[in-house]
């Protein structure tokens, strides 16, 4: 991944010597255990612990030549450690190693990843909280549709967040696996006492039956969970953009000082940072797809998956890790226009009443699909201009005697009470909470339900 979206502890882990020091615990962990069961002398080990260093260049040097990373890795260790080195890597295999530490750096990185996830989390909740009284138009295809609050869109984001963690746990267990069972998994020179031992250690599971490498179907399960995170994110990142569009103005991101949001335009405040987590997210689905290609290798194994891991691995976590730290800061700070929100509600004098109208002359005695036709014109005909919706729905000769404005406001009486101040012109107020002011959203369901305990 390039620099401009590592942050430097995710970076970390996917350094080469970040790499090769784990590396270096489990070749040493397997001597320990072999130690134990009397197969090398316990000074070698005492020694090798002691004298063993990683040197990047020269492995790099030796690949160079050797053309096999794992060899060249044992080849510099060894050298550093003098005639005791001969005891490093007996009876195991490259992807023991390979596989193993990769564990240990996914590991690593998703207790980044949770960490921010909780953040995120965090801020998402205190969001909610604060705007569960913030009334909004609600949409449905892009056009409004009916009032919702900008707390509850908050807290459907938050209740998302909260089980994209208990995801991404669960995916973490899965690839926090490891194998030292040697060539084709069948434990032919390591005893399998050695695996659970350094496993053990490690705080790694085994992986129950090995073919010489772990089973991919882990890792995807992995880099998929990634993707839908960062899905979750997008989802986010869209709808900021949506309410920050010119027309509609409704919050915003942080337009920090000194920021300019166009090289020929002076006016603009782009929503850029929302775009770059979209972006983001598109290449997390693509190394999900890599990903899921790796479950297929040749018979016990081979390396086709090597290559696509070697990039995807650091990529998606790096990426993830900026995506979650960027989208936060944005909510953090996201700039949030009840007054824009509350002028969009009434932009049309109350036509997004028309359902809470039909049903109150459903329940006068009209036929619904009657009722839907006279309803429907009327709010035609004041989104046209025609007429207010009001007056409109009055003057359909069978529905005059029934359309009031007491009659639509108790028809209505499940999202608004009339009230003298902050009317719309429909002559009602919009309130989040039902006919009783509970606090209960229309579907009653307690608001504080959905971020309770987060």
């Amino acid at each position: 991944m390039i620099s401009r979206y590592t942050r430097p502890a995710m970076g970390e882990i996917w350094t080469d010597a970040a790499r090769f020091q784990r590396w270096l615990e489990i070749e040493i962990l397997a001597c320990e255990a072999m130690a134990k069961r009397g197969e090398i002398p316990a000074k070698a080990v005492a020694t090798i612990r002691r004298r063993a260093r990683i040197d990047p260049e020269r492995i790099a040097a030796l690949e160079a030549e050797v053309k096999h990373d794992i060899i060249a890795f044992v080849t510099q260790v060894a050298e550093t450690v003098g005639p005791e080195g001969r005891f490093l890597h007996l009876g195991l295999t490259s992807s023991d190693v390979l596989d193993t530490g990769f564990a240990l750096q996914l590991r690593s990185a998703a207790e980044l990843l949770l960490a921010g996830q909780d953040r995120l989390i965090a801020v998402l909740r205190r969001l909610a909280l604060a705007h569960k009284g913030t009334l909004m138009i609600g949409r449905t295809h892009g056009m409004h549709a009916e009032p919702v609050t900008f707390g509850v869109k908050v807290a459907s984001w938050h209740a998302e967040a909260v089980r994209n963690r208990d995801r991404l746990v669960r995916a973490t267990e899965e690839i926090a696996v490891g194998t030292l069972s040697g060539a084709v998994g069948v434990f032919g020179n390591v005893d399998p006492d050695v695996e659970t031992y350094v496993l053990g250690r490690l705080g790694l599971a085994a992986e129950p039956v090995a073919t010489q490498v772990v089973a991919r179907d882990r890792h995807a399960a992995f880099f998929a969970t990634l993707a839908v995170l960062g899905a979750s994110l997008e989802r986010i990142a869209v709808e900021i953009r949506h309410l920050q569009r010119t027309e509609v103005g409704e919050a915003e991101e942080p337009f920090t000082v000194g920021q300019k949001g166009s090289s020929a335009m002076p006016h603009k405040r782009n929503p850029i940072l929302s775009e770059n987590v979209t972006g983001l997210a598109r290449l997390l689905r693509a190394y999900a797809g890599a990903a899921l290609e790796n479950v297929a290798l040749w018979h016990e194994r081979d390396i086709s998956h090597s290559s696509v891991e070697r990039v995807i691995a650091p990529d998606a976590t790096i990426a993830l890790d900026f995506m979650l730290a960027r989208m936060t800061g944005v909510l953090e700070n996201l700039v949030v226009r009840p007054e824009r929100m509350r002028a969009n509600l009434d932009l049309h004098g109350g036509v997004v009443l028309s359902e809470n109208v039909l049903l109150a002359l459903v329940q006068k005695g009209a036929v619904r699909q009657d009722a839907y036709r006279w309803v429907q014109r009327a709010a035609h005909a004041s989104l046209a201009g025609k007429s207010t919706f009001l007056d409109a729905l009055a003057a359909e000769p069978r529905n005059s005697e029934s359309v009031s404005r007491s009659a639509s406001c108790n028809g209505c009486s499940t999202r608004v009470v009339t009230s003298r101040t902050s009317t719309c012109s429909f002559g009602v107020a919009w309130v989040p909470l039902n006919a009783h002011g509970n606090g209960r959203r229309a579907s009653g369901l307690p608001f504080e339900s959905h971020v309770r305990g987060q």
